[in-house]
């Protein structure tokens, strides 16, 4: 039986953090080539440091002329995210920093594998594992202790970009330490944030000032008790951040994307994969179906995995955990999911109407536990198929 009284931690990083600004160059260099050909083909990774940034990988389109005259907006591509994320400082600035355009042409083996023939459906982009995750212990069905980590950054991006906290920089980190009773989330024990700021002089206490009015605005009321631990910038000055301060690279913040670890992840990063990689498409499909089995009411908790092998359209296997909170068998709704989705590639991208630019908005503060937008952005948080499910089972 799992326990029912304990304390869970997650962390979020902001959109300044060095590997979310990495995340965020691949993921518009994606949206980028996704707008010109809706089923473009981008693997796209980035690295950043001191005054640099390096993009590599490999793209596609159908048109190799266009491709190769697309390579010249790339550097706008990522001066424009680096302006947008808000860096000006001396060492990395969005006029000034080096930008070096390592892309080139999708592996020809990579493609025969991938794309339809007469005689194949499309295949999966990789092989691997992929899982979805769902609890009812928030409104967004998300774990508490993630879902309020990226909202507490998200809300002092807010107040350092209108100018509401000018002296508020873009590097950020949180950590929330939750209290769970009877297996519910009721408080917090600590809170960790570390922000950049623009001042030499401003203190520990200083920042604390600043940034806890904005803490007890996201947070449930009662959850910051007397007793709840403080550590805000806890090393003192923190006025060197973002690529600077440490290098960044696409893919290295994937339990922060995800679920805080409250569930397993299958090791594969997201940004800047377009969906024919699994690797993304079908840890969104995931998320969908685990979160559709909550809402349709079989479950209080959910996890699905998925798992694909490169150049094969079906999925190898479809698990479901529902922690002894199902009211039907599990295995009945394993049967449902295959049932009420196609989960080739192409399927899922359909499904979710995953060929649009819509993956930038993705790279900061989860891709999961966000509203759905009506251009179709985070489609894979709806809940439209749980009717579907709970008929199906």
């Amino acid at each position: 039986m799992s326990r029912k009284s304990y304390v869970f931690t997650s962390e979020s990083v902001s959109e300044g953090h060095p590997d979310k600004v990495c995340d965020r160059i691949s993921d518009a260099v994606l949206d980028a080539f996704i707008a010109e050909e809706p089923e473009a083909r981008v693997a796209a990774e980035t690295f950043a440091t001191t005054n640099r940034v390096v993009i590599g990988g490999e793209v596609g389109l159908s048109d190799k002329a266009k491709l190769h005259s697309y390579m010249g907006k790339i550097e706008d591509i990522a001066r424009a995210c680096i302006k947008d994320i808000g860096y000006e400082q001396d060492k990395f600035h969005h006029e000034t920093v080096e930008i070096t355009n390592l892309l080139h042409e999708q592996s020809a083996h990579i493609a025969q594998g991938v794309n339809a023939r007469t005689d194949k459906d499309e295949g999966a982009g990789d092989q691997g594992i992929m899982f979805g995750y769902a609890t009812d212990e928030t409104e967004q069905l998300m774990p508490a202790p993630v879902h309020y980590a990226h909202a507490i950054l998200r809300r002092l991006a807010e107040v350092r970009k209108d100018g509401t906290e000018p002296t508020l920089r873009p590097d950020a980190k949180s950590q929330l330490s939750v209290r769970y009773v009877d297996g519910k989330p009721v408080g917090v024990t600590s809170i960790v944030l570390s922000t950049q700021h623009a001042l030499e002089t401003q203190t520990s206490a200083d920042i604390r000032d600043i940034v806890e009015p904005y803490i007890r605005e996201v947070l449930p009321e009662g959850w910051i008790s007397a007793d709840t631990e403080w550590w805000v910038n806890p090393t003192g000055t923190f006025v060197i951040g973002g690529p600077d301060g440490d290098a960044g690279l696409t893919g290295r913040k994937i339990i922060v994307d995800t679920y805080g670890g409250a569930a397993p992840h299958g090791g594969g990063a997201f940004s800047g994969k377009d969906p024919t990689k699994v690797d993304r498409s079908a840890a969104y499909a995931a998320r969908y179906l685990a979160k559709n089995v909550v809402a349709a009411g079989l479950a209080s908790k959910c996890t699905i995995q998925l798992s694909y092998a490169i150049g094969v359209s079906k999925p190898l296997s479809i698990y479901c955990d529902t922690f002894g909170t199902g009211e039907v068998d599990p295995e009945a709704i394993e049967r449902a999911i295959s049932q009420a989705m196609d989960l080739t590639p192409r399927g899922i991208r359909e499904h979710l109407q995953l060929n649009k630019p819509i993956y930038q908005r993705t790279a900061a503060y989860g891709h999961f536990g966000r509203a759905p937008d009506a251009d179709g952005g985070f489609s894979w948080e709806n809940t439209d198929l749980a009717a579907k499910l709970r008929s199906a089972v």
